[in-house]
């Protein structure tokens, strides 16, 4: 049971708490290694990791060993805080990443307006009178008052022990401008020695304007990665109407329960999962299937938070409510694999964790080679260079470069219903080369609907009574088959007769009585128990339907078929275009199912799959899969039911069908909302595209940092007499950050219904 003070973002895992909280604070990679490290630290947690690109950190713990407030106490103390004490997280995290982003701006526009007169100063006019007092004056405030997060954070990181960014950047600046002001205030020193005292007064101020703007486009690319969950956040009404003792009130959403009545009207969006109990209308549900046109909705049918109302008003009871319905669900699945992590990703942690402090080491090895070796301005020179590593060295890049990509990745895949539940499974499914496929419900419609009705010559062109007749046998069965060919009736406007009697035969079909004559509606076995034969005509018709994977039904009187009624499970129109376009991949592609053999031919031959079996157990399917791991595949399954839920497992990426049952999707890593099976070559093609802007950010990332620091510790001087100025490290590290993060946006407009790309 959740405390007061919990999130509303979590999930009861196995008497264990997993709990989403924003984080507040975080400025950079080592950041959100420190955050890490501290909930891993707090007693009672048994997992926790930390997403910089969003802001989030999650927690799985005993619940009786500590408390979200504790896991708060353990982030505050080292500067960050965690927010776990609203309703209303998300809006008040978007809330304080607005306040952030604005407070960024403000400093950087007035750090930049006293920094161009240094700058000025610094370049063009260095000996002009009192210019370095000047100098002084006005970036001390850009550096101790508009940087002054650098130096709070840096040390609240270094009291436990750790280093970040804000470290980097402390230290920078406040040994540049330390040494200037020294230099301003006493020059005598050097001029004693036959040394000019150089001052750096730009360097520092220069370095915190570059990194402030660097953040605020940072800041401002990382709220279009969340642009997906706000999408997804916005389908819901904030409020809702509905019938209190017979009277129409106005609640919000927050407040409705089950069983409760809502009255939709047209064009309003549907609040909460339920069932239609009055009136008929047209439903928007493209946002759950992917299909334009709208669904015809009617009494007992069922509803869903997100779709649209089109032109009529229905009242439906509430059946699903808050964190319960499909759009909460999708919700949840995205906002998991945006806080998840790659498997590269936990690489470059732990690579981030440990560069801060190398770099500082770097920097001092830097400072005492150059004092050792530099001659006759060694000491301006060992102070530049190690100052130009700490600058330089920013592991911004590096942090954002795979979460960037997975939010943006995992954002565009719910734009076009492909749900991916975790990093792991989108870095994966680029390296897919076998792709498994339940029949039913995947392959096919997986909902028995009436094709075809051969009429006996013999009886005639009117059938009218007789299909009143069919109706009143079949509305009365129990029979699964039933359904179709009785919903096909009422389409047809066909109503029923009254019959004299009515019996079930048990394993053949059904018996009626109408006008003193019997009527059978069943299986062939039926025919035999009644001895009612074919005539050549309904053989050879029979034969060919038999063929291409049809079930029967036949319509007799007591002498003779009056109809076959051919009822078949339907292909999707788009299973043999999403085939073809994996057989394009390179992809092998097999169809297990527990079909007869001569259904799974049929189908298999349709939709151009040549590895099929049929007549599996589920057990079959895992085994299958087994063997093609032990063949060096990676296998991905895709499937709809229960019985797919052991192979899913077993797969290497797993795929359900969004429409299947409730334990496949929780099973399978990716969820296709959409029935359309061309989905599966898109999401390959997401995941092909996500893994090589990983693989580019990273590249440019360790590229980065390779040539810029020893550029910064002055490996050309000796060559060349070249020395990285702060400044212009400050700016490139900047930039770095942000063209990583801009890198990963080129994603958004990923065209995903082309494979060729």
């Amino acid at each position: 049971m959740k405390s007061e003070h919990e999130s509303p973002d979590e999930v009861l895992l196995l008497n264990k708490i997993r709990s989403t909280y924003p984080v507040t604070g975080m400025t950079c990679a080592g950041c959100a290694v420190s955050v890490e490290s501290m909930l891993k630290s707090v007693k009672g947690v048994i997992d926790a990791g930390v997403n910089f690109a969003d802001n989030s950190a999650w927690a799985e713990y005993d619940s009786k060993k500590t408390s979200p407030g504790e896991l708060r106490k353990s982030i505050q103390s080292i500067g960050y805080d965690l927010i776990i004490d609203s309703d209303n997280s998300a809006e008040l995290q978007e809330s304080l990443q607005q306040k952030k982003y604005e407070d960024i701006r403000h400093r950087t526009i007035r750090a930049s307006i006293l920094t161009l007169p240094v700058f000025i100063i610094g370049m063009l006019f260095m000996d002009m009178p009192y210019g370095t007092w000047i100098s002084m004056i006005l970036s001390a405030p850009v550096v101790f008052w508009f940087g002054r997060n650098f130096f709070i954070n840096g040390w609240k990181q270094a009291r436990h022990g750790m280093a970040n960014m804000d470290t980097l950047v402390a230290l920078s600046t406040g040994i540049a401008f330390i040494f200037s002001a020294f230099n301003t205030i006493y020059p005598e020193y050097w001029h004693s020695r036959g040394i000019h005292p150089h001052v750096y007064y730009e360097a520092a101020s220069v370095i915190i304007v570059f990194i402030s703007l660097g953040k605020l486009l940072e800041e401002r690319a990382k709220a279009n990665t969340t642009q997906a969950i706000r999408k997804l956040m916005g389908l819901q009404p904030k409020t809702v109407r509905i019938i209190r003792n017979g009277i129409e009130e106005e609640i919000s959403i927050s407040e409705v329960l089950p069983e409760q009545i809502i009255v939709l009207r047209p064009g309003e969006r549907v609040a909460v999962d339920g069932m239609v109990i009055s009136g008929s209308s047209y439903i928007d549900e493209s946002m759950i299937s992917g299909e334009p046109i709208p669904v015809s909705k009617n009494k007992e049918d069922k509803l869903f938070a997100g779709t649209i109302n089109q032109k009529g008003s229905l009242h439906y009871k509430a059946e699903k409510v808050g964190a319960d319905t499909l759009l909460a669900h999708i919700i949840k699945m995205v906002q998991l694999a945006q806080s998840s992590k790659a498997p590269v990703q936990k690489l470059v942690d732990k690579i981030a964790g440990i560069f801060v402090p190398v770099v500082i080491g770097i920097s001092i090895l830097t400072f005492i080679i150059w004092m050792l070796f530099g001659g006759e301005e060694a000491f301006t020179h060992a102070l530049l260079t190690s100052v130009t590593v700490l600058v330089i060295a920013c592991p911004c890049a590096l942090g954002l470069a795979t979460p960037t990509a997975i939010i943006v990745g995992v954002g565009k895949g719910a734009e076009n219903n492909i749900l991916i539940k975790d990093a792991e499974s989108l870095e994966l499914a680029y390296k897919v080369d076998a792709v498994i496929l339940d029949k039913t419900g995947t392959i096919t419609e997986g909902k028995p609907v009436l094709t075809s009705m051969d009429w006996n010559p013999e009886t005639g062109g009117d059938h009218d009574e007789y299909l009143k007749i069919l109706f009143s046998l079949e509305i009365n069965s129990e029979h699964p088959l039933a359904d179709a060919i009785v919903k096909k009736l009422k389409a047809d406007n066909v109503s029923g007769v009254d019959l004299s009697s009515f019996e079930s035969l048990t394993a053949s079909g059904v018996k009626g009585v109408y006008k003193g004559l019997e009527y059978f509606a069943g299986n062939h076995r039926i025919l035999d128990e009644h001895n009612i034969a074919l005539n050549d005509y309904q053989k050879t018709y029979l034969k060919n339907r038999l063929n291409d994977a049809s079930t029967v039904v036949f319509f007799a009187d007591q002498n003779r078929v009056l109809a076959i009624i051919t009822i078949a499970d339907k292909i999707k129109s788009t299973s043999a275009e999403a085939i073809h376009q994996l057989h394009r991949l390179g992809i092998e592609v097999h169809m297990l199912t527990g079909d007869n053999q001569q259904t799974a031919s049929a189908v298999a031959e349709e939709v151009g799959i040549k590895s099929y079996r049929s007549e599996v157990l589920p057990s079959d399917k895992a085994d299958f899969i087994k063997k093609l791991q032990s063949e060096g595949k990676v296998v991905a399954m895709v499937g709809d039911g229960i019985n797919d839920s052991h192979a899913l497992a077993q797969a290497d990426v797993s795929i359900a069908m969004g429409k299947g049952s409730d334990i496949a999707m929780d099973v399978a890593k990716i969820t296709l909302i959409t029935s359309n099976l061309q989905s599966i070559p898109m999401a390959l093609k997401l995941s092909r595209k996500t893994v090589q802007a990983i693989r580019q950010n990273l590249f440019w990332a360790f590229i980065y940092n390779l040539i810029g620091i020893p550029l910064a510790a002055g490996v050309l001087y000796a060559y060349n007499g070249f020395l990285l100025n702060p400044m212009i490290a400050g700016g490139a590290m900047a930039l770095s950050s942000v063209s990583v993060v801009t890198n990963s946006l080129r994603l958004k407009t990923l065209k995903l219904n082309s494979i060729k790309s």
